[in-house]
């Protein structure tokens, strides 16, 4: 069995503890805890699970680490804190552990990552002898795996779209949807997400991966950006009352041209509310969607739903792609150590619960 770590117990934490206690290869060794109030509390309970899982969580990074775990899932956010992930990520490699996360944005294409970054990663992993693979949460595998999959069942590709369209009504993570996205703020008000060449950097790797995979190059990254106010005051299930005339809807791309065309496009099509922007794309049912499209001949178009906890669509996105991240643990740990992306994972494949009739 593969000692693993989960790092963080929030929206993907939760998902993480229970992929890594569901994988017949993983043991689950630790649960790091940044949140004093969770420390001594049972990793089964934390993640929503009906049973205890005999692990109580620590915010003891230090005793973690030097037990020498072979893996480490790092869940905590990277969104508001992207040095403290790095710090904490390379910590974990120095260690001699694989780690698998979705924190850091720019390694998701590592060959188009900052140098310096790329290099203090490369350092760590020849230090410690331990290994990284970074995918997305919007799920990775919807802007990679999935649309270079779909690219290969026709005849010609003219370009892919992938979309992530959601309502955060039932969303559980104030900080990130008032502050980073902005939804309930001024329209005037500047929202670091949307900030000129930041989606560029969340999404541009993702872009530049897909490309490498179809064998061609991106020559430029455009950004296009929309907002719409709220045209009422609504109340949402987590997150308080949003007022009307505030931020209510964000819909952006990030186009990779080629040819001087866009070709290779990530669209968010994010709501507060079902009530906001109605005439953008809507998910076919619930909260969200994520949906690839492939132009060419012949015109392929697949949506995916996911859901968790209660039926809560952000949380299957989150599960979603916690599961490709701790699926490839185990083909990681028998890999040389070094940085990989999802171009590199092989596609793995689920196990069926043989307890299930």
């Amino acid at each position: 069995m593969i000692a693993t770590v989960v790092w963080g117990t929030g929206n993907v934490g939760r998902a993480a503890i229970r992929a890594v206690a569901a994988h017949p290869r993983l043991e689950l060794a630790a649960v790091i805890v940044n949140n004093p109030e969770k420390v001594g509390r049972d990793a089964g309970e934390l993640a929503g699970l009906d049973a205890a899982l005999g692990v109580a969580a620590t915010n003891d990074i230090a005793a973690v680490l030097a037990a020498g775990p072979r893996a480490v899932v790092y869940a905590a956010s990277g969104d508001i804190r992207p040095d403290d992930a790095l710090a904490e990520i390379l910590r974990a490699i120095r260690a001699g552990a694989v780690v698998v996360t979705p924190a850091l944005y720019p390694l998701y294409d590592h060959r188009s990552a900052p140098a310096e970054m790329r290099e203090q990663v490369l350092e760590a992993i020849a230090a410690g002898g331990g290994s990284l693979f970074v995918s997305g949460v919007d799920p990775g595998w919807g802007n990679d795996v999935l649309p270079l999959l779909m690219s290969g069942l026709g005849s010609t590709v003219d370009g892919i779209r992938c979309q992530e369209i959601f309502d955060y009504t039932t969303y559980d993570q104030p900080d990130s949807v008032r502050w980073l996205v902005g939804m309930g703020q001024p329209m005037d008000y500047a929202p670091p997400m949307l900030a000129p060449g930041i989606p560029t950097m969340v999404w541009g790797g993702q872009i530049r991966l897909m490309a490498r995979g179809l064998g061609v190059e991106v020559e430029e990254i455009r950004e296009v950006v929309e907002r719409r106010p709220l045209e009422s005051t609504v109340a949402t299930e987590r997150m308080g009352k949003f007022e009307e005339g505030t931020q209510g809807a964000i819909r952006f791309e990030v186009q990779g041209l080629i040819g001087g065309e866009p070709r290779i496009v990530i669209e968010h099509v994010t709501r507060i509310h079902a009530s906001c922007a109605t005439d953008w794309p809507m998910p076919p049912t619930g909260e969200g969607a994520h949906r690839v499209i492939i132009e060419g001949r012949p015109r392929i178009e697949i949506t995916v739903q996911a859901t968790d906890e209660d039926g809560n669509h952000s949380a299957g996105g989150n599960a979603t792609a916690v599961g490709r991240l701790v699926s490839a643990v185990d083909w990681l740990t028998d890999a040389d150590p070094g940085l990989y992306d999802a171009l590199d994972i092989p596609l793995r494949f689920g196990t069926l619960d043989r307890s299930q009739p």
